[in-house]
């Protein structure tokens, strides 16, 4: 039995590899749904559709817990796969309340009252799809008042960074950075809402500042299932595999994942 980590396309390999580093022993299976990314510009009952069939198919792998590292999913799609899809032996978990829960200082599974925190200033950088669901903001009000976010659509960056066009995609973050500071000059925190972000995160920092503090989830994730599987471990098996599952092209995905994790990773088709 193995860990399923799925993403849209190739950004949720920066959370499987801050989950293989935390959790060396645990098998993991990696899906990216790369022939219909980007998910950030589609709607809400696609993104719910296709999310369901790449969760599916890692059940067929044998993965009855799976990690959405797809914050486009996780906001869209997460919150009804749990209420009305997901049968009771399965678990499907998304990226969001690990990061919330480090920016408001609450630990794991902390459910108490909303409360007064630190931070009062957030910008959040995301898909379309994930600024117009307000899934941020929904799962932040459960956990803090107070807090005033400005949400900046970051259209165009994930479709160059899967495209491999790096100097795009750093002007697009400028862009969009610049754009945000025009309607909130001095958050206080930023949320790197997509897991693709990771890839940009230097220059997200530099276009900030050094006063902003940047969250980003990949490490975040890797200690939330860390706890997890330490409270369930009848979800996970023995055994180290890596499988890698992929829509798209596997030769051409797996020359584009190993320019982005600067390692070999060999794709099959899904």
């Amino acid at each position: 039995m193995a860990v399923g980590v799925f993403d849209s396309g190739l950004g949720g390999l920066t959370v499987l590899e801050a989950l293989e580093r935390r959790l060396p022993d645990v098998p993991f299976v990696y899906f990216g749904d790369n022939a219909h990314a980007p998910y950030g510009v589609r709607d809400a009952e696609d993104i719910f559709a296709l999310t369901c069939a790449a969760v599916e198919r890692l059940w067929e792998e044998g993965c009855d817990l799976v990690i959405l590292a797809c914050n486009t999913a996780s906001a869209a799609a997460l919150r009804r796969m749990q209420e009305t899809w997901v049968p009771e032996n399965k678990r499907v978990l998304g990226v969001f309340v690990p990061l919330i829960e480090a920016l408001t200082e609450r630990q794991w599974g902390d459910n108490s009252p909303p409360r007064e925190v630190a931070v009062k200033h957030v910008a959040l950088f995301a898909t379309p799809a994930t600024v117009s669901s307000r899934a941020f903001q929904r799962e932040l009000a459960f956990r803090a008042i107070g807090v005033d976010v400005e949400a900046q659509p970051c259209g165009g960056v994930v479709d160059a960074i899967e495209q491999g066009d790096m100097i795009l995609a750093e002007a697009l973050v400028r862009s969009h950075v610049e754009a945000l500071k025009r309607r909130m000059p001095r958050p206080e925190a930023a949320i790197l809402g997509c897991t693709h972000y990771p890839l940009l995160e230097d220059v997200f920092r530099a276009a900030l500042g050094p006063e902003v503090s940047v969250y980003s989830q990949a490490n975040l994730v890797a200690e939330s299932l860390a706890d997890y599987l330490a409270r369930r471990p009848e979800f996970v098996g023995p055994g180290t595999a890596r499988r890698f599952l992929t829509t798209g092209d596997p030769r051409a995905v797996s020359d584009k994942a190993a320019q982005f994790l600067r390692r070999s990773i060999s794709f099959d088709a899904a």
